[in-house]
Parts: structure tokens; C-alpha cells; sequence
């Protein structure tokens, strides 16, 4: 992962909030809460909360008297989440940083991140502190995307850019969201910071949107995608864009399309 795979501003956390979630996490947000609040947690810490999908799914499933720490590394992705939050007196947010989180040792019941774990520089180091806030048995709940070929519309982002840019590809998607899936890997890295006998569920759902510019705009333009293309030639984000829209719709239709995503949801307890 680049410095530049983690920073999230500009117009990112807008478009990002409103072509990526819908597209790709809304339906794993859903999932994501219920697993949650099945845990009946007193204490809530959200790390990389991004512009808050899952804060809004899981803060209605809270207790009336939770307690829901909201933090995200990128302080614009933190104040989109804000605004889009109704108010609500459980619910702190805070920037933090994932490895070295500003909290006390065993606070929280439960700690939870979707997909935010790939951004992680020191994955092992993140998970030692997300352990080292957690009580006694308390819970850590995260999810990672699986291999980019089992995510096809940013496959075919990913080869249409490769088409466009044929002697730098862009490779941001493949790189980094899609970059650490390997669920040995991930169970190395959870019994190096103190978990053990982690679960990990594979979970498949389908992307669907109204036309095949909205998986392109999403992508090109709401991920940090974006900077890769206009690094590569000033201008051409537009043309870009338009590019993957044709690939797209060449491969899944002209109308409503959709296609395969999945992902790795991991539970581990303290």
C-alpha cells in the first residue's frame, strides 16, 4: 500500500458516500450491524468508520444507554459521516488512529471495522490495539474484500484503466481494497497481536446499480482511484471515466446492471 492509498478528501467523501455505498456497502453494512448487535455490546468503538454506513445501520440496534465511539483516520471522511447522522447522545467522534487508538486499556465491548482493515500499514500492530482497548471478553469485528476476480466490477474498472494506461495501470483497487484477502495471512496477523481461534465467514452478494455510469463514477471518482488517473494525465479523469463506462456496459448491458462481490467477515474474541 502507497501513503497515497489513505488519503480520503476533496470531493472523494462525497462521491464515495454517494455512488460507492450504495453500490458495494450498504448490503454488508446491513449484515455488519445485526452481527454487531448480536453481541449486545454496553460499549461500541467503530475504527476506519468512513462516511459512516455502518454507524447509521448499527446506532438504531443499540441499547437506549450505549455508549458509540465513531473514529476515522481521514477527518473529512469523519465530518461527512457527521452530517449524515441524525442526533443522537451515545455517539462520540473522534479522529483516531488505528494504530496508536487514544483510549484507555479493556473500555470497549466490542470494537468493529468494516473494511478498513486493508488500509492498515501494520495490520498485526492495529490488531494488538484494537485487543488492548477491548475488555475481557469482549469481541473485535471486522470484514475485508476478498480477491479483486471475485469483485468483478472492479475487475473490469481495474483491466478497462489497464487498457487506457497500458505502461502504468492504475492498480489502487487491486492493491490495497483488494489487496489482503488471503484468510491465512489474516489469522497469521490476528494470533500475532493475541487472538485466537478467529471465525472467518466468506459472504457473497450482488452489486447492482441503474446503469453501468454508476459502477464507473464510483470507482474513478469516489475512490482514491481518482488521484491514480489524474496523476497519470492531467485532465483525463472524464475520459477515463467514460471509458470504463462503455467497458462496462460492453459487458453487462446498456440498463440496470450487476455483478458479484465478496468478502471476509471476521469475529475474534479477547
Amino acid at each position: 500500500m502507497l501513503e497515497t492509498d489513505k488519503v480520503f478528501s476533496g470531493s472523494v467523501p462525497e462521491n464515495y458516500d454517494r455512488y460507492m455505498v450504495p453500490l458495494i456497502f450498504e448490503a454488508y453494512a446491513a449484515d455488519f450491524a445485526r452481527r454487531a448487535a448480536s453481541l449486545s455490546p454496553g460499549t461500541v468503538l467503530e475504527i476506519a468508520a468512513g462516511t459512516g454506513v455502518v454507524t447509521r445501520a448499527l446506532a438504531p440496534k443499540l441499547a437506549p444507554g450505549a455508549g458509540y465511539t465513531v473514529t476515522d483516520l481521514n477527518q473529512p471522511m469523519l465530518d461527512y459521516a457527521a452530517s449524515r447522522q441524525g442526533p443522537d447522545s451515545r455517539i462520540t467522534w473522534g479522529h483516531a488512529d488505528a494504530m496508536a487508538l487514544p483510549f484507555e486499556n479493556a473500555v470497549f465491548d466490542l470494537v468493529c471495522c468494516q473494511f478498513g482493515a486493508m488500509f492498515f500499514p501494520d495490520r498485526s500492530a492495529a490488531y494488538r490495539e484494537a485487543k488492548r482497548v477491548l475488555k475481557p471478553g469482549g469481541h473485535f469485528l471486522f470484514s475485508v474484500w476478498d480477491r479483486i476476480e471475485d469483485n468483478v466490477f472492479a475487475d473490469d474498472v481495474t483491466n478497462a484503466l489497464a487498457r487506457i494506461f497500458p505502461d502504468d495501470p492504475p492498480r489502487f483497487l487491486a492493491r490495497t481494497p483488494h489487496g489482503y484477502y488471503d484468510k491465512a495471512l489474516i489469522r497469521s496477523d490476528l494470533d500475532k497481536a493475541g487472538f485466537a481461534d478467529a471465525v472467518i465467514e466468506t459472504r457473497a452478494e450482488q452489486s447492482r446499480a441503474s446503469s453501468p455510469r454508476i459502477p464507473a463514477v464510483a470507482y474513478c471518482q469516489g475512490t482514491l482511484l481518482r488521484n491514480e488517473i489524474e496523476a497519470r494525465e492531467a485532465g483525463k479523469l472524464e475520459t477515463a471515466t467514460e471509458y470504463v463506462v462503455s467497458a462496462i456496459a460492453d459487458r453487462h448491458g446498456h440498463g440496470e446492471v450487476s455483478a458479484k462481490i465478496q468478502a471476509h467477515v471476521i469475529v475474534a474474541m479477547v
